[in-house]
This record gives structure tokens, C-alpha cells and sequence, in this order.
């Protein structure tokens, strides 16, 4: 396995699959012939047609298609071509500046092919040896990739909540981190991937910071998440990404990211460089 291998399993996509969905005549979603067959029972929400789904003429505010959307979630669950609610609600937008189109329960995302937005943070530790990083391990109750490493810090983003107001939410959260420190991270960017997956297209826009971490400083699991946490030498996670499948497949990225960006992975020890940058930054 290599680095490219990781950026390229999350990149894996087959748009001729899908059926674009339209909001207002743009394209924000992608969804399967499959579902939108079962949409089509749902006259009074959609509008589905041979080449396109989109929202029924009537419902042309984000109030009246939120408000629709979420009469028929239990239905849209309960015939297994969606994933069960989880009662957070993400606002749909093909870009984080841009008004949002509606709001809609985070599970359900996928299987319209919108794009979700989240924070990572690299929790890090400079030493005489090098940089470490603290890696939680995901609580086996997760519902994705459970037991699996992850990062210090990370979540989805709320549809009611600024990208710096989750960071502190999950900070405190899932490392017990006070709002003062939290507020410490530096925003490095963006990574960018959309890849099939059983519940449907998976297209994320994660927003990355770096939190440099006292020694002293050791990341408390709150809500249950995260079973345990480890710092760890960067260069012993790196061998970890290159040639396991230990890593959630998104922290993968969240990590040769880091590396590259202080100056631990190059074209020196790369060759394939500009393929893995590239591949951080893919949209369908």
C-alpha cells in the first residue's frame, strides 16, 4: 500500500451511477436510480424526472423544502435506502460562503449525494524526536469505522453553528479541551473527497487546524467517541496510514496533509507528490 492508495480510496466514484439533484437549477446532489425511484412516490416533495430530481415547484424557500424534507425522513428510513436520522441537521450548499439551499438530518446526506462539511484538528507535540500527534481510537459504538484511529478532534459540522463554534463544541467534547485553548487552533486549509459507499455518495469538505499541545496537556474523552488516546511519533503514524487500514479512511488524509505541510513528506521521499495533492482536493 502507499499514501496514493489512501487519497485514491476516497476518491473512488462512478458519477454515471447517479442522477444529479437540483436545487433552483444548480446541481447540489447526486443520487441513484434506485432512490430516486423511490422518491417518486413522494409527488408533493420531488420532482423526479429521467435525467434529475429536484424539489416540487411549490417548495421554493429553504423553510418549505427543510420543512418538507423532514415530514417524510421516518418514511425515507424505514425503506432502508436511507440511514436511520441522527437528529443533527446539516445545511445543504455546494460551498461553506455560500446561503444554504435547506436543512436535513446528517445521515440522510449521503444518500442524496450532498456535500457535508466538517473540522479536524491535529493535535500535536513538538519534542527533541520530533513531532507526535495524539490519536484517539473510535469507541466500537460508532456507527463509522468503529475501532478505528482518528484524530485528536473531529466532527461534522452543524447547520447552526459557525466552523469555529463546532471546533470549540468538539474540542470540549471529544478531548475535554477548555474553549480559551481551543480557540489556539490555526485553520490550514481545506481537504476535498467524494467516493460510493453503500448509503451513497460521500462528497466532504473538511476544514483542518493545527493545535500545538503542551506536554502537560492530555486530551479527555467527554461524549463517548473516542475509547482512548495515544501520542504517538508522526513518523510511526505515517508508517501506520502507508501500510495498514487502521485509520478512519478521512484521517488518512488529515494526516499525510500534516506531513506535508511540515515538511515531512516531499518529493524527495514521494515521487508520487503531486498526485496525493491533487487527490486532497478532488470534487465531482
Amino acid at each position: 500500500m502507499s499514501f496514493l492508495d489512501k487519497i485514491k480510496r476516497c476518491n473512488a466514484r462512478d458519477l454515471a451511477r447517479y442522477r444529479p439533484f437540483l436545487i433552483e437549477g444548480a446541481r447540489f446532489g447526486f443520487v441513484t436510480p434506485e432512490r430516486c425511484a423511490g422518491l417518486t412516490q413522494f409527488g408533493a416533495v420531488f420532482d423526479v424526472r429521467a435525467d434529475h430530481v429536484t424539489f416540487a415547484p411549490p417548495l421554493d424557500t429553504v423553510d418549505k423544502r427543510t420543512q418538507a424534507l423532514a415530514a417524510i425522513v421516518p418514511e425515507l428510513s424505514a425503506s432502508g435506502a436511507f440511514l436511520k436520522p441522527s437528529g443533527e441537521l446539516y445545511g445543504v450548499k455546494n460551498n461553506w460562503a455560500e446561503p444554504e439551499q435547506l436543512r436535513i438530518d446528517r445521515a440522510l446526506v449521503p444518500g442524496f449525494g450532498f456535500r457535508a462539511f466538517g473540522v479536524h484538528v491535529n493535535g500535536f507535540v513538538r519534542r527533541p524526536s520530533g513531532i507526535h500527534l495524539w490519536i484517539g481510537t473510535r469507541a466500537m459504538s460508532c456507527r463509522v469505522e468503529p475501532g478505528k484511529l482518528d484524530n485528536m478532534v473531529a466532527g461534522g459540522q452543524p447547520a447552526h453553528l459557525s466552523l469555529m463554534d463546532n471546533l470549540v463544541k468538539e474540542c470540549g467534547e471529544e478531548a475535554g479541551l477548555d474553549e480559551s485553548f481551543a480557540r489556539q487552533a490555526q485553520p490550514t486549509g481545506t481537504i476535498t473527497y467524494s467516493f460510493d459507499a453503500p448509503e451513497g455518495l460521500k462528497v466532504d469538505t473538511l476544514f483542518c487546524f493545527d493545535l500545538e499541545m503542551p506536554e502537560a496537556v492530555v486530551p479527555i474523552n467527554r461524549d463517548g467517541e473516542i475509547s482512548s488516546f495515544e501520542l504517538v511519533p508522526l513518523n510511526e503514524i505515517l508508517a501506520g496510514v502507508r501500510e495498514t487500514s487502521r485509520f478512519k479512511f478521512n484521517v488518512n488524509l488529515v494526516i499525510i496533509d500534516f506531513a506535508i505541510r511540515h515538511g515531512i513528506i516531499g518529493p524527495t521521499q514521494e515521487p508520487d507528490l503531486e498526485a496525493i495533492i491533487a487527490g486532497l482536493h478532488e470534487s465531482p
